[in-house]
């Protein structure tokens, strides 16, 4: 009887770690942490991406430790991630890829000349069909460079701060993807 009591408390005590560790929004369980290289960094924040009342995709921000300040995350030589989890069959890879384009337009207030190459070798990460529950994570360290990575595996790598800065500044820019997702990633 006791190892029964036992074997239940234990049982009891891995559901609710895995509950503690997983941030729902619209559906989708966000981790409370990645590891970039050998970095564990945690969930800044997380929010909905929606158009014309539809939910596309759950996006959140990770960084070493809690940060507000969209500036000087853009801008950090340190790890971090962002992390997209697509909920609607409605976004195609063309949508992502001309989304994608306008994030980057915006991120670098039209100059995207000095980082052409690098945001094209990007784009072409979504050439392949995009499906309801695809994850896509952009990992950043400044050893490496931005790693682009679809369901777990990677896509390309992106080497360059200032591709990283204009890559995160769509969602984090002054003229953002979304105003509310941009507050949520920086839980506000």
């Amino acid at each position: 009887m006791r190892k029964i009591t036992l074997l239940l408390t234990l049982i009891t005590l891995i559901s609710l770690s895995s509950i503690i560790q997983a941030k729902q929004i619209g559906g989708i369980e966000m981790p409370n942490k990645l590891k970039a290289a050998n970095t564990n960094l945690i969930l800044n924040g997380a929010g909905l991406r929606e158009k014309f009342f539809l939910d596309l995709y759950v996006g959140g921000l990770y960084l070493t430790k809690k940060m507000k300040n969209a500036v000087l995350i853009m801008n950090s030589k340190e790890d971090m991630a962002i992390r997209l989890h697509i909920v609607s069959t409605l976004i195609t890879s063309k949508k992502m890829k001309n989304a994608t384009m306008e994030g980057f337009e915006n991120a670098t207030k039209d100059n995207i000349i000095p980082i052409k190459k690098e945001i094209n070798k990007f784009i072409a990460v979504f050439k392949e069909e995009i499906k309801e529950n695809d994850v896509f994570e952009m990992v950043y360290t400044d050893s490496i460079g931005t790693t682009i990575l679809k369901n777990g595996k990677s896509s390309a790598i992106i080497k360059g701060l200032k591709f990283k800065k204009a890559l995160f500044g769509i969602w984090l820019c002054d003229d953002p993807a979304q105003d509310s997702l941009k507050e949520d990633m920086l839980g506000e």
